[in-house]
């Protein structure tokens, strides 16, 4: 399985609304009746925020994921717990996104490619 790192940093922040024209590449809403959080291009974080977590890096996992697929987070979840690797996760309809920060970022990278992951650049 193919994992193709994301050339950018990432901000992980908690919201009060949502501001307007947020919306770029790699942008990821998630609206709960508790919170709203936003995974973004650090480049392109709004500057209201209740939280906020700069130096993330990210990969996907390459591919079409069909719904059938079972056990791929939890892989790659296990492979970088092992490694004593946090992760933050976002699914699309197609895919996975993980996100590691960016001190853990190489060291990731090598145990998934170790336990036989393709590093895609």
């Amino acid at each position: 399985m193919t994992l193709q790192i994301l050339d950018m940093d990432f901000s992980i922040l908690r919201l009060n609304t949502i501001p307007e024209n947020i919306c770029s590449p790699f942008t990821f809403f998630t609206v709960t009746d508790r919170e709203i959080s936003l995974v973004c291009p650090t480049d392109k974080a709004p500057s209201q925020y209740e939280k906020r977590d700069d130096g993330w890096k990210g990969f996907r996992v390459e591919g079409v994921l069909d719904f059938s697929l079972i056990g791929i987070l939890a892989e790659i979840s296990r492979i970088l717990a092992e490694n004593k690797i946090g992760i933050f996760v976002c699914s699309t309809y197609d895919t996975d996104y993980v996100f590691v920060k960016e001190f853990n970022f190489e060291k990731a990278l090598d145990a998934l490619s170790k336990s036989g992951y393709i590093i895609a650049k």
